[in-house]
């Protein structure tokens, strides 16, 4: 068992969120166990020997109220301070970060330095301290400072990174997209996509385009390709095979306990699917988040089987197309919740090492909503995560991002307005049109830093029915633009002339 003492503002806390909270061990990888609040105490009973962490939404002045880490911990009898272990965690992250980006080398971050100096000498002082409560508060304030310092050496870090790529020309290939929504193919929708995007990225739910056995409905996606062929826009599709609530259609459900008449289904879905499309869609979608959705009880070897089955088939149908396999929850904080499921980078290394034909990773990072993948996170945790892709050697889309723009209930989306926004934590302030702005610029800085990303893809263009993250859309629902639209307008303005080479 772990012990935290937990305090608010210098006092015992009453009360603690643990929605999205989770236990983890080595290489942060979340691990089953119950946590407990009690007077003022929260107690970790895990069912895994050796040392591990928590992490839970923690409000933070001037931060946001985000999901965080704290350190890894041995068992002890004495409780540990909660506020202590997360100004902790939060100042190993930056040292490491420091380390492995090299921040020494850069003039740009020599006063960020010496900030992360100030402000480890506030965590010094609450270690020394006598009083849990006065330490409490120091530790607080440290926290604070990290979590902005955090911020600041992410993006001077990415903004050297831009600086380097843009310089080398080695810009993304794939530039800026966004998905759309089948169902809103009208002249004003494809216009704001026509006039803002590189690429489109046309979702495939196997549930609507074949929900009944043997009888098909293509008639939405035959227009978008036709669109995207008239227009001259590259086009992502997928995913081919997801068994995410939702996509899966129901009568697949009889194969549920016959493993090979299912193999054999999915195959003939992914081959007349790509045959009818292989002309029109440059980058395939084929595998997406197998391992944190397992309706069906697969084992691994199955899993892997499905996945190697899936790309080999694409890649031999249409050699031209990159072939993506895609990764959601990167956090993997779903693993801690479900058995059958595979964490993320060990699926992901998995592909690399057993040969999978493949070309790309994709990563959906979508925040705002309080399910399991979805609490807000801080933006040095976004960058070091994408960086662990880096080991595995092959490039990376961001194939979905989201915010909200707002915090009200929004009864037309995923959830049908029953999973608040407020609930999921949020990002400096809570939700506003102008701080998705924010968030959007500030990731794409992050993401597109990165050697070794391809492309970024917003999630919904519009507030629309069914759209995923709470008013998560780039314009209103009658398509009016959000400032987030125009501040992604203005970055692929300047990103795209800032990558032109000098005549």
């Amino acid at each position: 068992m772990l012990y935290f003492d937990v305090y608010r503002n210098g006092t015992a806390a009453g009360s603690i969120d643990l929605a999205g909270a989770y236990a983890f061990g080595q290489d942060e990888i979340p691990m089953r166990s119950e946590l407990t609040f009690s007077d003022g105490r929260l107690a970790c009973n895990k069912r895994t020997p050796g040392p591990a962490g928590v992490a839970l939404l923690w409000e933070a002045p001037d931060m946001g109220r985000l999901l965080l880490p704290t350190t890894r911990l041995s068992e002890q009898d004495k409780p540990y301070n909660l506020n202590i272990e997360l100004a902790r965690a939060q100042m190993m992250r930056i040292a490491q970060k420091r380390e492995d980006w090299g921040l020494f080398d850069y003039p740009s971050a020599e006063p960020l330095m010496k900030e992360f100096d100030e402000a480890r000498v506030g965590l010094v002082d609450a270690l020394r301290c006598t009083d849990p409560a006065e330490a409490s508060v120091l530790a607080d304030a440290a926290l604070a400072k990290g979590l902005l310092l955090g911020e600041k050496i992410a993006l001077v870090h990415a903004d050297v990174f831009i600086s380097r790529r843009l310089t080398a020309g080695a810009g993304p290939r794939g530039g800026f997209g966004c998905s759309v929504d089948p169902g809103s193919a009208t002249g004003p929708y494809q216009g704001l996509l026509r006039d803002s995007f590189d690429y489109i990225s046309v979702p495939m739910s196997w549930k609507r385009m074949e929900p009944k056995e043997r009888s098909y409905d293509y008639e939405p996606l035959d227009a978008w390709m036709m669109w995207a062929t008239r227009n001259r826009k590259m086009v992502h599709a997928g995913p081919l095979l997801c068994l995410c609530p939702g996509l899966v259609p129901d009568w697949l459900f009889l194969w549920e306990n016959d493993y090979p008449t299912l193999k054999d289904v999915i195959y003939e879905h992914i081959q007349q699917t790509v045959k009818r499309y292989e002309r029109q869609v440059h980058v395939w979608k084929v595998a997406s988040g197998l391992h944190a959705f397992n309706p069906f009880n697969l084992n691994f070897e199955q899993i892997m089987e499905l996945t190697r089955m899936s790309c080999l088939l694409v890649k031999k149908l249409v050699p031209s197309a990159q072939v993506v396999i895609v990764l959601v929850m990167p956090f993997s904080e779903y693993y801690a919740r479900n058995v059958r499921t595979v964490p993320p980078m060990l699926y992901a290394d998995m592909a690399v090492q057993s040969g999978v034909k493949f070309d790309a990773f994709a990563v959906q990072l979508c925040m705002g909503v309080p399910s399991d993948g979805l609490f807000v996170r801080d933006l040095l945790q976004i960058s070091s995560m994408l960086d662990g892709f880096l080991p595995l050697g092959k490039p990376l889309h961001i194939s979905g991002c989201q915010v909200p723009s707002d915090v009200s209930d929004d009864g037309t989306d995923h959830w049908e307005g029953k999973l608040p926004v407020y609930q999921a934590g949020h990002w400096q302030a809570p939700w506003s049109q102008e701080l998705q702005a924010r968030w959007l610029a500030s990731f794409n800085r992050i993401a597109l830093s990165k050697p070794f990303v391809e492309s970024t893809c917003w999630r919904d263009l519009a507030d629309g029915p069914g759209h995923y993250v709470p008013h998560g859309g780039l314009c209103q629902a009658d398509l009016s633009p959000k400032l987030a639209y125009d501040e992604l307008r203005n970055f692929r303005s300047q990103f795209i002339g800032a990558s032109k080479p000098n005549r």
